[in-house]
């Protein structure tokens, strides 16, 4: 029988196959930390050191404060990778929150989605009876990952992944090794930014009813700095700018169609609109 439990299975295969791959990501994220200046919270207040993170670790001192953190990332080596993520930013977040919305979930949304391709075409009568269990035609293979609840367990070996590979080891190290593909990120940031955005349907085939709501939209999106077409790792920044925009939840997902969106970013904002309690479709 082609279950859930071999959906689970199959997606820590694929994840332990990538394991290269997210470390890497891991390390291209971490250049730059120890130019970011470094933070405590003193008596509930987060306050500047007047230290970067990078010359705080130098010296051997915790980054990260005994109001805060992580359990799982307690006791971390002063100026290792682990220290860091448990280390507060300006805004009273952690920036192992930041390292989680940022890389490891869509790292994890990719692996699943990855594990759902595998099934489907290697196993077409198992993927067919999976579907039926889960009430899904897998047209869209980010939802039939988000009723399956694969994520959530993925993220956990994700993340212990990442720990024993870079958990100890010094920031500065985790930055070296991680240069040459932050800068290939970089380089296919500036490329996008400078290709033209894809073509959008033009205003005449556009509902009528979602002619102001897509001028908003437009004009939100031209000036936001996002990249075009929006990707999966933006959608939570592409939702919170249409919603402060004046634009309801209820008319995003009408909208994105019509927007210059990944597929998938498409079917992640639904997927938030949803557990807002506004209509997914």
């Amino acid at each position: 029988m082609f279950d859930v439990d071999f959906m689970a299975l199959l997606t820590r295969e694929v994840l332990r196959e990538r394991a290269g791959a997210l470390i890497g990501e891991a390390c291209a994220w971490a250049v730059g930390l120890s130019d970011q200046p470094h933070h405590l919270r003193v008596r509930g207040r987060v306050v500047p050191t007047g230290l970067t993170i990078g010359a705080r670790a130098v010296t051997g001192q915790p980054l990260s404060g005994e109001e805060d953190g992580r359990l799982e990332l307690g006791d971390a080596r002063p100026g290792s990778f682990q220290d860091v993520l448990n280390a507060v930013t300006a805004d009273g977040t952690l920036i192992a929150e930041h390292f989680d919305r940022e890389v490891v979930e869509p790292f994890v949304l990719d692996t699943c989605i990855r594990a759902a391709e595998r099934a489907r075409d290697t196993r077409a009568a198992g993927w067919a009876e999976l579907l039926d269990e889960l009430g899904e035609d897998g047209s869209d293979l980010v939802e039939v990952v988000r009723v399956g609840e694969w994520e959530a367990p993925l993220h956990i070996d994700a993340e212990h992944l990442v720990l024993a590979a870079l958990g100890t080891a010094p920031l500065v190290e985790v930055e070296a090794e991680g240069l040459p593909l932050s800068l290939v990120r970089a380089a296919e940031a500036v490329t996008r930014a400078a290709a033209p955005p894809p073509a959008t349907p033009l205003d005449a085939e556009r509902p009528d009813e979602l002619a102001g709501a897509l001028f908003l939209a437009d004009a939100a999106l031209n000036g936001s700095g996002l990249t075009l077409p929006v990707p999966l790792d933006q959608a939570d920044r592409l939702l919170d700018l249409l919603l402060a925009e004046g634009l309801l939840p209820e008319e995003v997902p009408a909208l994105l169609p019509h927007l210059p969106v990944e597929p998938g970013t498409a079917a992640e904002v639904r997927a938030t609109i949803a557990t807002l309690g506004g209509p997914g479709l």
